[in-house]
């Protein structure tokens, strides 16, 4: 009996919500590889003779490779988790497809934690970028600043872990009672915790490597504590499975009470005259109240929509430009080449806070005070506007804190515009619309990146020095000054878009906007139990 036991609760594990959102966080800390770019761009940029601005191009379409994932939304649509996941494995350059299949598939399954969620899943990716290079060192040590090897470990790492998790990640429908909430919230926040612990790890383990030279073993030891690190969660999905395994009636007796809903009887539908095609059009265009399932196209057409997306270009896109010219920005400001993956981890680290905090904050003061999140998002922006001005003016030894202030800051808003896409246009269609809003970044980093950035990069090197040379290289304030004081002003415009956003938006954040999650998941318990009762009067009888 205790083996049969044993063996249910592993398939009970194995096949339950926590189970699956751990397989999630997994994938997701494998998902940010295309934040070190700046590590080995330098390599690139003097293997093939590119300019600056021919190096942001390749930046762009990494950036297209792991955002653009409209295409992976829509099969989304019609496929299961599992086959999306195949996917991206088996083209690696899709990053988007690892996104769609996973993280929007946890939003789905935990829709009243979404902004939890999605804050601790956009956590690990921001990780993944520090988490990359313990492993990428324990594997090659330092390389004598060689990173070629890198690109060899993003290809195949991130790929292997979806496969890994392909039968775990899937919708998973669990009726609950009303007081199962709070013991979510307690299991989130122990995986709070724990990357928490990961990500002081990782910013020491930065600094003690930043100062001492570690020997190959040394940093085999450090990814080896990052593994174990990487594990610890599974602590607490043992714990959540064990709790519903061992359910008692007591914990039944805590559940509402049964109650049955009877449709009241409408009338028939007068008769209406046909439609014409016209009206048929305008009507399929008409938004339905905000909250609501809208379709792809309602959704597309909608003025939120556009605010959004507008925002999220011109917001979001400038903190790209920074994390991927971070090589250059550092090489132009005198900072030797062994900081350049200093540089990259602290992002990480910082872009992972931004994220965790602006998940869990926004949560707890969207349902404390109804504050809306879209004018958290402005305000975080504002923020950003500081760590764009340190670059711009170079001041000496500022980098340091520029960088904590744009990967806080990109971190902290990108969590709460994906949140926001699934609160004002609802769920059904979220695997599209989540991509919808991805797209946004690429474009703000083809326009402010390659257009602005790179083409100042190379106007002021050729300045300095004869345009024949192989390599392109600017040294001094002035190769970022201007175009970092462009991306300022565009960032000040985006937090204005925002907060005209938030401003649309106030009469419905001010409202529960969880309340029909809830009246659902009290539905589908009493569903569950109306069911339970009856197979136990059929045992009865019989």
């Amino acid at each position: 009996m205790a083996g049969a036991a044993a063996a249910a609760f592993a398939l009970q594990v194995l096949r339950g919500r926590w189970f699956m959102a751990y397989g999630s966080f997994l994938i997701m800390s494998a998902a940010g590889a295309t934040y070190i770019f700046a590590i080995y761009s330098k390599d690139i940029k003097s293997t093939l003779g590119y300019t600056q601005e021919q190096l942001n191009t390749v930046g762009f379409f990494k950036d297209v490779g792991a955002n653009i994932g409209i295409h992976a939304g829509l099969i989304a649509e019609v496929t299961p988790p599992w086959f999306v996941l195949a996917i991206g494995a088996a083209m690696n350059l899709g990053g988007a497809f690892a996104n769609t299949g996973a993280l929007v598939t946890c939003v789905k399954n935990f829709p009243e934690s979404r902004g939890v969620m999605l804050g601790l899943l956009k956590g690990f990716v921001g990780l993944s970028g520090a988490i990359f290079t313990q492993l990428y060192r324990a594997f090659y040590g330092d390389g004598g600043g060689n990173t070629k090897p890198i690109i060899l470990l993003v290809g195949w790492l991130p790929a292997a872990i979806s496969v890994a998790f392909l039968a775990t990640i899937r919708i998973i429908r669990t009726p609950r009672a009303p007081a199962a909430a709070r013991r979510e919230y307690r299991a989130f926040c122990g995986f709070l915790y724990v990357s928490l612990a990961l990500a002081a790890y990782l910013l020491v383990a930065i600094v003690l490597q930043k100062r001492f030279k570690f020997t190959t073993a040394e940093y085999g030891v450090s990814a080896a504590v990052v593994f174990a690190a990487l594990l610890a969660p599974m602590a607490i999905v043992l714990r959540e499975e064990a709790a519903l395994f061992r359910k008692t009636p007591e914990t039944e007796a805590d559940a509402p009470a049964l109650s049955v809903v009877t449709a009241a009887a409408k009338p028939p539908p007068a008769a209406e005259m046909p439609a014409t095609p016209m009206e048929k059009a305008m009507r399929a265009l008409r938004p339905p109240p905000r909250g609501e399932d809208y379709t792809i196209l309602q959704a597309l057409v909608s003025v939120d929509m556009l605010l959004l997306f507008t925002a999220t270009v011109f917001g979001v896109g400038g903190t790209l430009t920074a994390i991927d010219n971070m090589g250059q920005i550092g090489e132009s400001l005198g900072y030797p080449q062994r900081s350049i993956a200093t540089f990259v981890s602290l992002i990480s680290i910082w872009n992972y806070l931004g994220r965790v905090s602006a998940g869990f904050a926004s949560e707890a003061l969207l349902s404390r005070y109804r504050i809306p999140r879209p004018l958290l998002v402005s305000g975080v922006l504002l923020l950003t506007v500081l760590g764009h001005l340190l670059i711009a003016f170079g001041v000496p030894g500022s980098l340091y804190a520029a960088l904590v202030l744009i990967g806080f800051c990109f971190g902290a808003a990108y969590p709460m515009i994906l949140a926001i896409i699934s609160e004002v246009f609802g769920l059904k269609y979220y695997s599209t619309m989540y991509n919808v809003g991805n797209v946004a970044c690429p474009v703000g980093s083809y326009i402010l990146n390659v257009r602005v950035a790179g083409r100042m990069y190379d106007h002021e090197a050729k300045r300095q020095g004869p345009a024949a040379t192989a390599e392109l290289t600017c040294i001094g304030v002035r190769c970022y000054k201007d175009s970092f004081l462009i991306i300022t002003a565009v960032t000040v415009a985006a937090a204005l878009v925002m907060a005209v956003l938030a401003w649309r938006t106030r009469k419905f954040y001010a409202e529960d906007i969880y309340a029909r999650f809830r009246e659902n998941a009290v539905a589908g318990g009493d569903l569950e139990r109306m069911q339970v009762e009856s197979k136990k009067q059929t045992v009865y009888n019989s």
